[in-house]
């Protein structure tokens, strides 16, 4: 936390540059296209559960994402309304990030990419540091009022993933298994090995647009649970 803290206060107090997490933590952000292990922190995230295709147009995945930038725009905007949230100070919305599974007879699997029809997904934006729960259910009814829309899917989410290896992936989403292959090598010769269950799940972070990028230069972080093997 002192590390956060320090980090912030250079950024906010040292110029007027809204603070950027992918900059400001790189070693979750821009890992190397190369296997590493990580130890990550407990953080909050707004996020909407889901589950099937992800490219269906207009289909649940695609307006989760829509439910989690109206409320994290309405947070990043607070600061021009007439609620002032404690702490609070000016940032640039985190990137899209995805926890994925698959389940067969109840139990967790790792997810086969080529159906992706049996899908479930947890789809997350980062919260700061500064917003609780109670600012988080402000901005529910804030963006509610704004859209018009149900926001009901919405929910605070506390997640710890603890030791695990990453990886950068350049390139079309349909082709992460070579990456994650490579990471499986990397932390069974490294002593671990992948620990996937209801709590530990694959991890993307999304740190292109799809819509503008060319599928073999999208950049998309791929982090597994791990444990000692």
């Amino acid at each position: 936390m002192m590390n956060f803290i320090n980090r912030k206060i250079g950024k906010v107090k040292g110029d007027t540059m809204p603070f950027d997490y992918k900059k400001e933590y790189k070693e979750f952000y821009m890992p190397k296209n190369k296997p590493n292990i990580v130890e990550v922190p407990t953080m909050n995230f707004i996020a909407v559960r889901g589950k099937g295709d992800p490219n269906i147009e207009d289909g649940e995945y695609k307006q989760a994402i829509g439910l989690l930038y109206a409320v994290a725009f309405t947070v990043k905007m607070s600061k021009l309304g007439s609620r002032k949230i404690d702490g609070y100070f000016d940032f640039i919305v985190p990137p899209l990030e995805g926890l994925w599974w698959a389940t067969h007879s109840e139990t967790v699997q790792v997810f086969d990419i080529s159906h992706k029809e049996n899908l479930n997904w947890i789809s997350l934006i980062r919260l700061p540091d500064f917003i609780n729960k109670e600012d988080f259910d402000w901005a529910i009814e804030e963006a509610a009022k704004k859209k018009k829309t149900d926001f009901s899917k919405v929910k605070f989410f506390t997640h710890t993933e603890g030791l695990c290896v990453q990886c950068m992936h350049i390139g079309s989403y349909d082709n992460e298994p070579a990456t994650i292959e490579l990471m499986h090598r990397f932390s069974n010769e490294s002593g671990y090995e992948i620990d996937i269950t209801d709590k530990r799940l694959h991890h993307e972070i999304y740190l292109s647009d799809p819509r503008r990028a060319k599928p073999e230069r999208l950049k998309t972080v791929i982090r597994l649970p791990i444990k000692k093997a």
